[in-house]
């Protein structure tokens, strides 16, 4: 199969900073992927360069991102962008928006047929070198894996619930999957309260100076 060409491979573009290049080598977890009911090979899609100004923390790319080489290609990133209030174009800006999740490539499935957590390898192998690079004026923290190591809280209801103690600079969001509907639905105050301060503190982010 002819996988797509990242931004940077394309004529014209910049070129990738030393560590993504690294990253995007990276095998570590070829025995385990290997092992898990698809079988499949690491693919790191690291997705940012210094000058970004927002940082979005997920959890680790899905089946359609592994195969997309592309972060939040599925319907989680459609959901993910209606809460930020930007289009795909401003989203996938990688001189203004940093997409590092808490492991870079798809880690199989369990035996439900359910994404398997992040293997912890793979952020004690890269996660401090990528903080600190980046220096974001606003981060998002998407789901309970990267809310626990950047804030170290894993109740994620108990978190998003606090994100007045963290904001401007930091949301707590729950993971944007279609599976967390009835989630949005049993706590309205996400939607009419936390994203309308969500979508101020992107756009102070991403403007200029």
């Amino acid at each position: 199969m002819v996988l797509p060409h990242f931004a940077s491979d394309m004529p014209g573009q910049p070129p990738d900073h030393p560590l993504v290049a690294d990253i995007r080598q990276c095998r570590i977890c070829a025995e385990r992927f290997a092992a898990t009911a698809t079988r499949h090979t690491p693919r790191p899609v690291a997705w940012f360069r210094p000058s970004a100004r927002l940082l979005i923390v997920g959890q680790a790319p899905g089946a359609r991102v592994h195969d997309s080489g592309r972060p939040f290609t599925d319907r989680s990133g459609d959901r993910l962008r209606d809460w930020m209030g930007v289009d795909a174009e401003t989203f996938y800006d990688r001189d203004r928006v940093a997409i590092v999740p808490m492991a870079f490539c798809f880690p199989g499935y369990d035996a439900r047929g359910a994404d398997l957590p992040p293997p912890p390898v793979c952020a004690e192998t890269w996660r401090r070198a990528v903080m600190d690079l980046l220096r974001p004026r606003l981060t998002l923290l998407v789901g309970g894996h990267a809310q626990a190591w950047h804030l170290g809280r894993r109740n994620v209801t108990r978190t998003v619930a606090d994100w007045h103690r963290y904001a401007p600079a930091i949301f707590p969001l729950p993971h944007p999957s279609w599976r967390n509907t009835g989630w949005l639905r049993r706590n309205p105050w996400f939607e009419t309260m936390l994203l309308p301060e969500l979508r101020r503190a992107v756009v102070a982010s991403l403007g200029s100076g």
